[in-house]
């Protein structure tokens, strides 16, 4: 009888480790870790931890099949060894998940000292005053000094270029003039034609061959109207004069020559302001504080184990608990889906929401009974 309830425990612990519980160590890891900040290589660590833990188990389940194998007397010596692979005081109907509990790390605050306390050694410096002196600067002396020339300006009229005479060529002057020539003289010629055609006085003669009458005719003289080039005075040389060239300049001249004298220097005085000792520099000592700054470090409180909760399982997972477990989370605000008394995803991300919410027990694909006991279910 014994040995059959351990087989059981054995078989559910199996399942219940090849079904969800790397998904929830690794669910639990993240809530553990969002809740206390775990950096990312605490999380691979942690993940290497589960790893080793699970080759122990393997391990101590390799163990557990040999002794089985052996005599009756050693199997109770061995059970009681891997006692730890199963749950504490497990009871008939009730469905445990081991998971990995990570280490629990906190910030500490605390003030450290950065410089010890010293002594400085500060140098006062000599105090003086300002005040104002009339001083002489230069004694009153005599000196000579130079009266300038006057100077004033004349005008006056100078000759710049003188009189002088100069051959002028005058060219040849021409016209042109208008003249009637002859062209042609007058002369007589033989027209055809009667004699009235041509004029009464002409002399008309008939050819008794061809019976033409032909008639002498007087052209008179023509002219024609020419243009010509006549000298009208020839070329000459002429002596003209070219008067000379005044300009009005202006000259400086001197009007009263540079002359001496004494002129009497007055004594300069200055007002200077004059630096005087009012205390002397001195020494003196200062205590300098000790410094102190406060820093923050991250202490682990606990170390990380593997711990078995009681969970809902297929034993109490009925649709009247899974509705009862609905109705809760909607009372509660958390589900917001129907009805349907089938576990589902959003059944079992609204029982994670108000585990977290609540500081409980969190699993993303399984519900643990503090869930369940928190909600009031009676299961």
């Amino acid at each position: 009888m014994y040995s059959n309830y351990t087989k059981a425990l054995a078989i559910l612990a199996s399942a219940a480790i090849a079904a969800g519980c790397s998904s929830m160590a690794a669910d639990d890891t993240e809530v553990d870790a969002s809740a206390t900040s775990v950096s990312t290589s605490e999380l691979q660590s942690s993940q290497r931890r589960i790893n080793e833990l699970e080759s122990a188990l393997a391990a101590k389940d390799r163990d557990l099949a040999e002794a089985r194998i052996a005599s009756s007397s050693t199997s109770s010596n061995a059970m009681a060894n891997t006692a730890s692979l199963f749950p504490p005081n497990p009871k008939p109907g009730e469905c445990y998940a081991r998971v990995l509990i990570p280490a629990t790390i906190q910030t500490v605050t605390q003030q450290v000292m950065t410089r010890d306390a010293a002594e400085r050694f500060d140098i006062i410096p000599a105090r003086y005053e300002t005040a104002s002196e009339t001083v002489l600067v230069k004694e009153a002396s005599t000196k000579l000094e130079v009266v300038p020339a006057v100077y004033g300006e004349v005008q006056e009229r100078v000759m710049v270029k003188p009189a002088s005479k100069t051959l002028v060529e005058i060219p040849a002057e021409y016209k042109t003039v208008t003249e009637r020539v002859l062209d042609k003289p007058a002369h007589t010629e033989w027209k055809k034609g009667p004699a009235t055609v041509h004029a009464s006085n002409v002399l008309s003669q008939a050819t008794t061959d061809t019976g033409e009458i032909m008639c002498l005719v007087e052209v008179p003289a023509t002219y024609k109207t020419v243009e010509k080039r006549v000298l009208v005075s020839p070329a000459r040389t002429q002596q003209t004069e070219i008067p000379a060239e005044y300009q009005t300049v202006t000259r400086t001249v001197v009007k009263q020559p540079a002359t001496t004298r004494e002129v009497t220097i007055p004594a300069q005085y200055d007002t200077v302001k004059v630096t005087k000792l009012v205390s002397p520099a001195k020494e003196t000592r200062i205590a300098i504080p000790a410094e102190y700054k406060t820093v923050t470090r991250r202490e682990r409180t606990s170390e990380e184990r593997m711990e078995w909760r009681q969970v809902m399982c297929e034993v109490n997972m009925t649709r009247d608990n899974v509705l009862a477990l609905q109705k809760a989370l909607a009372d509660e605000g958390y589900y917001k889906a129907g009805l349907d008394g089938v576990i589902g995803g959003q059944t079992l991300s609204a029982a994670r929401k108000y585990a977290l919410d609540n500081n409980l027990p969190a699993g993303s694909n399984y519900v643990p009974m503090q869930v369940v006991k928190s909600l009031k279910i009676d299961l």
